[in-house]
């Protein structure tokens, strides 16, 4: 039987031989089943991603806004692939997400190019526009965390006038010192927000969700990036067509071209480089390891993604790990 470099990793209690087989008959079908909706995920750049369209990533968030259970939403970019194998914090930050979508254009079509397809571009800045909506229309609260005081004055002025019925249950600026971060989680916790938008930098914003999201007792979660600026009217976004062209980057680069002309072309083009070699040598889905996993009581608690090789017998024996991440 011919090689292959696909990987895969298999459920806990299910038959890692037919996992393995499956991976190996068909490449493009190696993926794992996702959190609570049993959505499927795709394996790119050893990162899993949520296949899921706008409307089924509300469904989503809806149903943990019903349950009250914690869902932390990530995305994924050109420049977060490049980042991944290098940025341990980026990494795990990554991996904390319950929810992992395709945030940039280059990944989705690159999805299609690897045969792993998305279904669409999940931005960032359009969820967060999209749960707003969904907060005025269902009288969900908000809090919102990020910026300058005075940014965020303006985003509040901004979004009141937006959503007139929208419940703002909190907000603060994201500069404040590690020492302030236990009574800025009080804080959080004590709106009782259903909603939480983070728009601070890396990797303050990962360590704070690290040390305190789980504990906050907020539903959603979802870091926003420069979210706060466009909507507090200080940045633009690209228009709708560059979008869709996957422009925007381009039209960023116009706005600030001494800024980011050499992230853009340092990123652009080791992303363009990555493509290829996920084609031909996928990377095995990364792992966490802020958390050890082990064998407890007999049952298998975690299993390496392992790279199959050739259909052996001897490939197809799963071998229990701490978690450590998986690498090609």
């Amino acid at each position: 039987m011919s090689a292959t470099n696909e990987y895969f990793t298999p459920k806990i209690g299910s038959s890692v031989a037919e996992s393995a087989v499956k991976a190996v008959a068909d490449p493009a079908s190696a993926h794992v089943t996702g959190h609570g909706s049993q959505a499927t995920q795709v394996v790119l750049y050893g990162l899993r991603v949520d296949s899921l369209t706008m409307d089924q990533v509300i469904e989503r968030c809806d149903e943990a806004l019903r349950t009250r259970e914690r869902l932390l939403i990530g995305v994924v970019n050109a420049a977060k692939v490049v980042a991944l194998g290098k940025d341990a914090t980026l990494r795990e930050s990554l991996l904390d997400c319950d929810l992992m979508l395709a945030d940039g254009q280059s990944v989705v079509w690159a999805s299609r190019l690897l045969r792993r397809r998305l279904p669409e571009r999940v931005t960032g800045i359009d969820l967060f526009e999209r749960l707003l909506v969904h907060a005025e229309q269902q009288d969900r609260s908000v809090f919102l965390l990020g910026a300058t005081d005075e940014v965020m004055a303006r985003l509040q002025t901004n979004l009141r006038a937006r959503f007139p019925r929208l419940r703002i249950a909190g907000a603060r600026n994201g500069y404040f010192a590690d020492s302030e971060s236990s009574a800025v989680a009080e804080q959080i916790r004590s709106s009782g927000a259903d909603m939480l938008f983070l728009g601070m930098s890396s990797p303050k914003k990962e360590n704070f969700l690290a040390d305190f999201g789980p504990s906050l007792d907020v539903p959603l979660q979802h870091g926003v990036g420069g979210s706060f600026d466009i909507f507090a009217g200080l940045t633009k976004r690209a228009p709708v067509s560059w979008q869709k062209l996957g422009l925007e980057w381009a039209y960023r680069l116009g706005q600030e071209p001494s800024r980011m002309w050499r992230r853009y072309l340092t990123t652009n083009t080791a992303f363009l480089i990555k493509t290829p070699q996920e084609m031909f040598r996928p990377l095995a889905p990364y792992e966490k390891t802020r958390h050890q996993v082990t064998q407890v009581r007999g049952q298998i608690a975690s299993v390496t993604a392992l790279p199959l090789r050739t259909a052996e017998p001897s490939d197809l024996s799963p071998t229990i790990v701490n978690d450590a991440p998986a690498t090609s």
